[in-house]
């Protein structure tokens, strides 16, 4: 018997009425599975076993909540997905040639930039880079974040072909648990 969803597969490997016994917990063990069970009593021995043998009990009394529980151990299986925001773009106005490297001397034109988030160079509205900022400056102080309207110097990295006019994209990655 089996629950699928398009995602992940779970699997029912034995199905039975009357209490839990050993038998189920040895089953469970060899199968590297949970118990569950509905409305039941666990005998003594099946209750020895599971400790000795590392298998979780579930035991429910409402079928709703055992509907809910499979529903989201399935869906903690899933990888979670990434979803990106960005949250700020910066023109390069200028290229520095300096003894820690090549920076761009930027205006943030919308939004942020953020040191800890990522970044991308868009030339002509194509990506040419992607990785995290290195260096984010503000004259000659190391800040957290710049925002809309003000200049700011800006190194990405090992990437030093900026050119005037490419826009740095900023962006953030969160992980956002999937549904079934």
């Amino acid at each position: 018997k089996q629950i699928e969803t398009k995602k992940v597969n779970l699997e029912i490997i034995h199905s039975a009425v009357g209490p839990i016994s050993e038998s189920d917990i040895l089953l469970a063990s060899a199968s590297d599975a949970v118990v569950v069970g509905f409305n039941v009593k666990v005998e003594s021995m099946a209750v020895s076993a599971a400790k000795r043998e590392g298998v979780q009990i579930k035991l429910y009394s409402i079928i709703y909540e055992l509907l809910d529980q499979m529903t989201d151990a399935m869906a903690g299986l899933l990888e979670p997905e990434l979803r990106e925001t960005v949250i700020g773009h910066a023109e390069v106005k200028q290229v520095f040639q300096l003894s820690k490297g090549i920076v761009a001397g930027c205006l943030v034109t919308n939004g942020r930039i953020a040191r800890t988030a990522r970044a991308r160079v868009l030339r002509k509205r194509q990506p040419v880079y992607d990785g995290g900022i290195s260096t984010l400056r503000r004259f000659q102080d190391d800040v957290k974040e710049v925002r809309s309207g003000l200049e700011c110097g800006i190194k990405l990295g090992d990437f030093s072909e900026y050119q005037v006019g490419d826009v740095i994209e900023c962006y953030q990655l969160e992980q956002i648990a999937q549904k079934l």
